[in-house]
């Protein structure tokens, strides 16, 4: 049943959550929680504050359930209002508001620690192999791939034919397909 319920949108789920349907409030708060807590997180700048925030947030949004109808606000845009407010209510009331002529800090959007080390792994396997090309293939397979350049300017870099630089891309990749194939699941590509 929590299959057939995953596919459904937030504010179905809200109306199935206030017909007595708990496993609706479980996906509902998988979605929208760490969503919620992150927000608050970046406003307050305190963890602590934030889930207390977040969890009031939550708590507010199973009240609201029960005359929540579709067709209206999205669940997660009711939410983040929900938790907006009483984010900058906790700042009043600690005496650190903000004022509104000094801007929100900008969503960090840089990967988390864990995505890193996977970014991390796969360049080192990706470096490995392209060790492994002759240098001709390895430099129009940079140049191509990871620098950008078009195969006309790469002609020009290493001063040879638009057909060659072709040609040593299509081998190179071919060569660094084969060198990483094993490594698939190990690289996360795989599961």
């Amino acid at each position: 049943m929590d299959a057939e319920l995953d596919e459904l949108q937030d504010d179905a789920l809200m109306v199935l959550f206030a017909n007595g349907e708990r496993a609706a409030a479980r996906i509902l708060t998988a979605r929208l929680l760490p969503k919620v807590l992150s927000h608050a997180s970046r406003v307050l700048g305190d963890r602590t504050e934030a889930e207390d925030v977040a969890q009031e947030a939550m708590l507010r949004l199973w009240t609201a359930a029960k005359d929540w109808t579709s067709g209206g606000a999205k669940p997660s845009t009711w939410l983040y209002t929900v938790t907006a407010n009483l984010s900058v209510d906790r700042l009043r009331r600690s005496g650190r508001s903000v004022g509104l002529d000094e801007s929100v800090e900008p969503e960090d959007d840089r990967p988390g620690a864990e995505e890193q080390l996977v970014q991390k792994g796969r360049m080192d396997a990706l470096d490995r192999a392209l060790a492994t090309l002759p240098e001709r293939q390895r430099q129009a397979v940079v140049l191509r791939h990871i620098e950008g350049l078009a195969n006309p300017e790469i002609a020009e870099v290493l001063d040879i034919s638009i057909e060659a630089v072709e040609s040593l891309t299509a081998r190179g990749k071919r060569n660094l397909a084969n060198a990483l194939a094993g490594q698939k699941e190990a690289l996360g590509y795989a599961k």
